[in-house]
């Protein structure tokens, strides 16, 4: 970890996470997350669970907020790191017009800290926005 402590460096783990939800860059996509990482939320009443390789492809085909001059709100609302190689983070996150919250489980894994499961849940739908 290079003289950082747990703290910062996983910090700036959720940074590069939040960054990438924003503008899309999907060669981070590996250092975001672990590629045996799983997703679950509820959308319309409806358990949705997908493996990291179908997330990264439904990232990869729409467009990014950030090409899209969509409105930005990120918010890091809950940082509880467990042990020195496991934390739960807690995001809120703008996508367009859905704003998320977001439970990250990080592990520490060969020295970065990585997304292995994240569970989100749509909190709010904005008005769609013309661009």
């Amino acid at each position: 970890m290079t003289g950082k402590t747990a703290p910062e460096t996983l910090l700036a783990a959720v940074n590069q996470y939040l960054e990438m939800m924003y503008d899309g860059d999907l060669s981070r996509f590996d250092t975001v997350f672990a590629p045996t990482a799983q997703l679950h939320g509820v959308n319309d009443g409806q358990l949705r669970v997908l493996p990291a390789a179908d997330y990264r492809r439904l990232l990869s085909s729409r467009p990014s907020p950030k090409s899209k001059s969509a409105p930005r709100q990120q918010d890091i609302l809950l940082v509880d790191i467990a042990s020195p190689s496991q934390a739960l983070v807690k995001v809120r996150v703008r996508i367009d017009d859905v704003l998320f919250v977001d439970y990250l489980s990080y592990h520490l894994i060969d020295g970065a800290w990585l997304v292995t499961a994240k569970s989100f849940h749509i909190e709010r739908r904005f008005e769609a926005t013309s661009t």
